[in-house]
Parts: structure tokens; sequence; C-alpha cells
């Protein structure tokens, strides 16, 4: 065993070739397959989750909340792809916070997006379950089928490769934008803002803001759900062809495609009939808006099904996150390392299995506390945790980088610099708050969200730390101080 030099309180052991021979990733992304992956892993926040804000702060609300977002992520999101660039590693996050905050920032940062991501799309197979149950008529009690029906199709999609997986994301990446793009030609004729603003004021609100600027600070984690996800790109940057040019370019595109359909459907599906009140408590937004556009019937029903690409097109593809966000903290030690093991086809078949069986069970159990605890919204909720706690720590890295390890190669920089960073880091930080103070059901989650998170931390401070690898994340943390 040997202790890693300037890292005190951890203790790296020591591996051969082949334990690196049985975690191996191949490359086969470029920069087409970074944006589908990128855009894929967010465009189900335009078909559903997003409506939910809806009930929270009434479509001025929303609007407000989404502008303020917008701002977040672009200065994330320029951060990420400096930072990607400069450590082109499979962690991402983790790896980001390894390099400029150490080990246990590594693992706080880590921890943080691995609660992201198996909640995710967990949140993700209710709304593909809630149009499913929707278009066939089955029975609300059957939606766990639809979930696990999804799970074993896509976790095992993932499982046949990586070829196969970004062929795959980029088909329905694109059908999912087409789908999209015909719902807001079709929606045009239809829109009425009136419908948007029909949500009944409390006493001393307005039209525009039911619920006061109260409402604003309730939106912000439905907000996200236009977002959340993008920034998972920097996981494939193993499996990335030139990850050092087309990181950056993959982010920065998928952010501008993900900014124009955010506000389109914003405003074109609160503002057709059944009216944004509606919509607020909705499983299926955008069916409903398609039931207007073409009436009750076969036809609609179709283009629901068919808006089920959507949904698949995020699940789909942050299964993918999942899958590699897990391998590379357990290849480095801070998971158990059984779990970045990869198949013939250098697919982490263990990590995908493990964390869709753990999202699974998450929603199955709040399914089971029965309909005060809504399992969409629920689970949107410690999702958002999850990803704002590692924005704030992201961006805490991205300073600290440029602070600490300025000279350290950058092949590209973010324009909005460590100022970008600081206003995201607030915002992300006032998201966190207000996860907090919004409604007492969803508070009850958030707090449990927490509570896991520290029994994670509990696990690393008694084995974790004491059972480090020098991956390729580590190696360059240890070494690039010298």
């Amino acid at each position: 065993m040997a202790e890693g030099r300037g890292d005190k309180g951890v203790v790296y052991r020591d591996v051969d070739a082949a334990y690196f021979e049985k975690r191996r990733l191949k490359r086969h992304a470029g920069v087409v397959s970074l944006w589908a992956l990128g855009v894929g892993a967010v465009i189900s926040g335009d078909f559903f989750g997003w409506n939910f804000g809806i009930a929270a702060g009434g479509f001025g609300g929303l609007l407000i909340a989404t502008v303020v977002i917008t701002l977040m992520y672009i200065g994330l999101c320029f951060s990420i792809a400096e930072m990607s660039a400069a450590l082109p590693h499979a962690g991402g996050a983790y790896s980001f916070a390894r390099s400029s905050m150490g080990p246990w920032g590594a693992y706080v940062t880590g921890l943080a997006e691995n609660m992201e991501y198996i909640l995710t799309p967990a949140t993700i197979v209710v709304g593909i379950g809630g149009y499913l149950g929707a278009i066939f008529g089955t029975n609300p009690d059957a939606a766990p089928l639809w979930w696990l029906g999804a799970y074993v199709v896509f976790v095992g999609l993932n499982m046949a490769g990586a070829a196969l997986t970004f062929r795959f994301t980029v088909l329905i990446t694109l059908l999912a934008l087409g789908i999209l793009g015909v719902f807001y030609v079709g929606a045009i004729p239809h829109f009425d803002l009136a419908h948007a603003l029909d949500v009944e004021p409390e006493v001393g609100g307005t039209r525009w803001l039911p619920f006061g600027v109260a409402g604003v600070f309730a939106a912000l984690p439905f907000a996200i759900w236009f977002y959340l996800a993008i920034e998972e790109l920097p996981l494939a940057a193993e499996e990335a062809q030139a990850p050092q040019r087309d990181m950056p370019r993959g982010i920065l595109v998928g952010l501008a495609t993900l900014v124009v359909c955010a506000f389109l459907t914003l405003f074109l599906n609160a503002g057709i009939s059944p009216g944004a009140a509606a919509l607020g408590a909705s499983d299926e937004p955008l069916f409903e808006g398609f039931k207007t556009i073409f009436g009750v019937g076969i036809g609609s029903q179709v283009l629901a099904l068919m808006a089920v690409a959507g949904l698949v097109a995020s699940f789909h593809t942050i299964v993918f996150a999942y899958g590699r966000q897990i391998f590379s903290l357990s290849r480095a030690g801070y998971f158990p390392g059984w779990l970045s093991l990869t198949n013939s086809r250098d697919a982490p078949h263990v990590a995908l299995a493990v964390g869709g069986l753990l999202g699974y069970a998450v929603a199955l159990v709040i399914h089971g506390l029965g309909p005060d605890h809504p399992v969409g919204a629920v689970l949107l909720n410690m999702a958002v945790f999850g990803a704002v706690l590692s924005y704030c720590l992201q961006m805490i890295s991205f300073i600290l980088l440029r602070v600490n390890l300025p000279n350290i190669e950058r092949p590209y920089r973010s324009p909005f610099g460590i100022p970008g960073a600081v206003v995201a880091l607030a915002i992300a930080a006032t998201t966190l708050v207000a996860l907090f103070v919004s409604d007492p059901v969803y508070q009850k989650v958030v707090v449990g969200a927490a509570i896991w998170y520290a029994l994670g931390l509990v696990y690393f401070a008694l084995h974790g730390r004491h059972n480090l690898v020098l991956s390729p994340e580590e190696t360059f943390a240890v070494t690039s101080r010298k």
C-alpha cells in the first residue's frame, strides 16, 4: 500500500495492468454524437417535468425562473467546457474536483452527481409510464410495470456497447427534436396568452405572478428540468475521439439548442388549451397539447406515442451517464471496485445494472407512499437536489483551478471566466435553498436525500478513502501539483 503524495488521509492501493484491462472504454464519439448525447439527456424536460413549475409559480413565475436558470446554465456550461477540455477523463465533475479540492472534495462532488444521475432516469421513467398509460388506457397501478420494462430495455441497450449507444442516441435525439418541431408549428395557430395566465391567483397575487415572488423561487427547481443533465457530457471524455476539441463544441451547441426549445415549449405548451392550470398537474403535458392541435383520437395518440421518444432519449442517455459516473468513481476506489468491471463490449455492465436497480427501487418506494406523494414531482426534486449541489461544487472547482493551476493546458477557455462561474454558483446555491422552503412534502423528500448523502460520506470516511487507485483522474491530480 502506498499513501498518495500530498493527499493526507487517503491511501492508494497497488494494482497491476490487469486491473485496468478489465475496466476499459473505447473511443467512438465525434462532435455530433456528443451534441446528441447532451441534448438527448435533457430533451425529456420539454415533454415532462417542467410543467410542475406552473403549479408552483404560475406562468410568470416559471418564466422568470427559466430566465434565471438559463443564465446559470450559461455560466455553468462555459465553465464545464473549459474544464472538460483540460481534464478529459471519464470522471466528469468528480475529476474536476479531484484536481482542485483533493480526494474529499472529489468524493463530495461525485456523490452529489451520482444522486442526480440515478434519480433523474427514475423521474423520466415515471413520465414514460404516464404517457404510455394515457395512450393505452392502462390502470395507474400498472405504472411500475412500464417503468420496469423501460429499465430492462435501455439498460440492456447500454450494455450492448458504446458504439450502438451513440448511434441510437443520435437517432432518438433527432426524432425527439422533430416531434417538438411538429408541436411548435401546430401550436402557433392555437396560441392565446390567456391560456397561460389561467392559474387563479392567491390573495395579493396577479395573473402573471399568482403566488407572488415566492412562486418564482418555488419554480426554480422545475425550470432546471429544461437543462438538467447537459453537464453529463464530460463523462464521455474517454469515449470521445477528440475530447479537447469536440467536448466544448458539443456542450455549447447543445446548450444553444436547449435554450431555444425551453422557451418555445414554455410559451406554446402553456399558451394553448387546456391551459396552464391543467398542465401544472399533468404527467403528459405535450400529449395535452397534441389533443388540442389534432383532436382526441388516433392521430393525437400516435403523436403522443412518438412523443415518448423525447422521454426515451433522455432516459437512454442518462442511463449512459450514471453507468460512466459509477464506473469512474469505482475504478478510482471511491466506490467498491467490482462496480467498474466492463464486459466484452467495453460497457460498464455492473454499474449500469446496479444504478438501474437503485433508481427503480426509489421510484417504487415513493409510489407506495400513495397519491399524496406524486412520484414524478418528488423524484424531480430529489434529482435537482443532487444536481444543484453538484453545480455549486463544480463552479468552486472551476474557480480553484483557475487560481491554483493557472498553467495547465486549456485547449478551450471560457469567455466569462471566474465571474461567470460566480454567477452560476450564486444561482445554484439559491435554488438549493429554494428546495428546502418549497412544498412541505418535498421538504421531507429532500431531507431524506440529504440523509442518504450523509450515509455515503460515512462510507467514504470509514472505508473508501483507504482503498483508492491511481486511475487517470487520480494520476493527473497527484502529478499536476508537482
